[in-house]
């Protein structure tokens, strides 16, 4: 509400009457009253004049409640003349941001679908709704960018949820398969739909890329599908092929092919339905019982440029903020520093971007990277520099330029120091091994587990207290590294 400041005050000169004066004295008091009397009639006249005017003077416009319209714009009328003065004039708060909700009910295609297996997962849903409140806040810094590009597509509003079925909303996500990052991509889906992986850079757990290359994947498959959703979206899952396949004999047996009479893998089964008891609640929060977090409708983040190659973490102090946080914005960033070839570019919360580019322009070619030149002495070898810099053989190598582990005594190696840094810092954030749980199939073995997931025998023997032997069906416990 708009409160004008009341700085009013008011003086009145006492009039001091008294019978103890000399008659000279009385006499400059009469002249004084005369003038006083004759200056009264005159104000008498001009306020007769003026309120003759103002009788003649066009109303004030009525609002629709009845009240002064004018009043309700500019406050009382008779400030007007105030209006331009600094003491009458008060800072106008900008208007609350609105929450996302309704604008991303709004683009919801897919709700009047009912069925028993929507219910369940709905019931599933709401027995935990503290679960469903760290989703909800772990969305917030990636859902407006989300619920935009979904909206600009043209694709139903449920599929901006889709993240919190594949991943929880983490962009750092890893499945056992192989997919990560918030949208799930396998590699060769990711590489098919654009998206860089290289030693420096993941795209597949950057929220723009990966955004655009899920609803471009999704716009292809529900074309595949002849436009249907549920089927699009069970591809999306299981692969276009078994879903494909299953519509194939479903046909053949005269039997219905929509989504529900497939015969499905028991997760695409789950995954649809979940999907839509997510949307459910969210588009009906009350009846379920909920209070959704404020997530406003406006930008989280935006783009920030570096200037070229820069520590993550220097990036981070320049932001002034935890390099955790910079880390979830930037998942994509498989290493301790952006890649030397660029896009030199961080996304940011958006009200950090403007300081973070003041800080990097100040900052020397010596402050951007943490470097150590290191002489080769006799007996050196890789892993042992490492070691002795604790950072990876990998680092040295790529930094370096070098093929192999074959080095010679005298020459120069460049130690990336920030290797060091921001590996250790990752070990408590999101960039941490992720811990799986692997079901043991026919023909496994320890090695092979071990192979796959690119571990140790000895730590897959150790995390799960097994010996030499394994069995079918035994679950195992695996921390794995994502950028492995």
């Amino acid at each position: 509400m708009l409160e004008r400041p009341w700085g009013f005050s008011y003086s009145a000169t006492p009039w001091a009457q008294g019978s103890g004066m000399h008659d000279s004295e009385q006499s400059v008091v009469r002249g004084q009253h005369a003038r006083f009397l004759c200056h009264g009639v005159v104000a008498l006249l001009l306020i007769a004049l003026f309120t003759g005017c103002a009788s003649h003077a066009p109303r004030p416009a009525i609002a629709s409640d009845g009240s002064d319209a004018e009043a309700q714009v500019h406050g009382d009328p008779a400030l007007a003349l105030h209006e331009d003065d600094p003491a009458t004039q008060v800072a106008v708060e900008p208007p609350p941001l609105q929450p996302i909700w309704p604008r991303l009910t709004a683009g919801y295609r897919l709700a009047d679908i009912q069925h028993p297996r929507i219910d369940t997962e709905t019931r599933r849903l709401l027995r935990s709704p503290a679960a469903l409140y760290a989703l909800l806040a772990r969305a917030e810094p990636y859902l407006y960018h989300i619920v935009d590009a979904v909206e600009s597509a043209g694709i139903p509003g449920e599929l901006a949820l889709l993240p919190a079925i594949e991943s929880g909303f983490r962009p750092h996500a890893y499945s056992p398969d192989g997919a990560v990052g918030l949208w799930q991509f396998m590699p060769a889906t990711g590489r098919m739909m654009g998206l860089k992986q290289d030693w420096w850079f993941e795209s597949r757990r950057t929220v723009r890329a990966s955004t655009a290359a899920a609803i471009a994947y999704l716009k292809r498959l529900n074309a595949r599908f002849d436009g249907d959703w549920l089927h699009t979206l069970a591809a999306y899952n299981a692969g276009s092929a078994k879903v494909g396949r299953a519509i194939r004999r479903a046909g053949k047996r005269r039997e219905p092919t929509d989504f529900w009479s497939l015969d499905l893998p028991g997760e695409t089964d789950r995954y649809v339905p979940r999907l839509l008891a997510l949307a459910r609640v969210l588009g009906d929060p009350e009846r379920h019982g909920l209070s959704l977090p404020e997530i406003a409708d406006a930008p989280y983040f935006a783009v920030a440029r570096t200037a070229g190659q820069i520590d993550l973490n220097v990036a981070a102090g320049a932001a002034g903020m935890p390099v955790e946080d910079l880390l979830g914005l930037n998942a994509g960033h498989r290493r301790w520093a952006t890649p030397p070839d660029g896009p030199h570019e961080l996304l940011l919360p958006a009200d950090k971007v403007a300081e973070f580019e003041r800080a990097v322009t100040a900052l020397t070619t010596e402050q951007r990277l943490r470097w150590q030149r290191h002489t080769i002495r006799p007996g050196d070898s890789l892993n042992r520099i490492a070691r002795d810099y604790a950072v990876t053989v990998d680092a040295i190598r790529r930094t370096n330029g070098l093929r192999g582990s074959r080095i010679r005594a005298g020459e120069t190696l460049l130690i990336p120091l920030s290797d060091a840094v921001t590996l250790a810092s990752a070990s408590s954030n999101r960039q941490a091994r992720q811990r799986l749980r692997y079901r043991v199939r026919k023909g496994d073995s320890l090695y092979a587990i071990a192979r796959r997931f690119q571990v140790s025998i000895k730590d897959l023997k150790r995390w799960n207290r097994v010996g030499r032997y394994i069995r079918p069906g035994e679950r195992l416990t695996v921390f794995v590294d994502p950028d492995a």
